[in-house]
């Protein structure tokens, strides 16, 4: 695993201090690492939206009923796209 070595705010260390010592995380890296595959999880969601909406735009209206495409976006929320 790579090390780096980052600057924080003094409130953002405080925020990481306090939910280390509330023992959700073992330690400041375990919570910046899940910090940032969250940021990327929400990365991926978002590309997929614009994908979904810049193919739309595209072909214009689709054939997919509103029960379709809400399934697809929760399939989505819960990570199984």
């Amino acid at each position: 695993m790579a090390r780096q070595s980052i600057s924080l705010t003094k409130p953002n260390d405080e925020w990481l201090k306090a939910q280390v010592n509330s023992e959700e995380y073992s330690s400041k890296s375990e919570l910046v690492n899940d910090l940032i595959r969250q940021a990327r999880n929400q990365q991926a969601q978002a590309d997929w939206i614009r994908a979904k909406l810049n193919k739309s735009e595209a072909n214009g209206f689709t054939n997919e009923t509103k029960e379709q495409i809400l399934k697809q976006s929760k399939s989505l929320l819960d990570g199984q796209i």
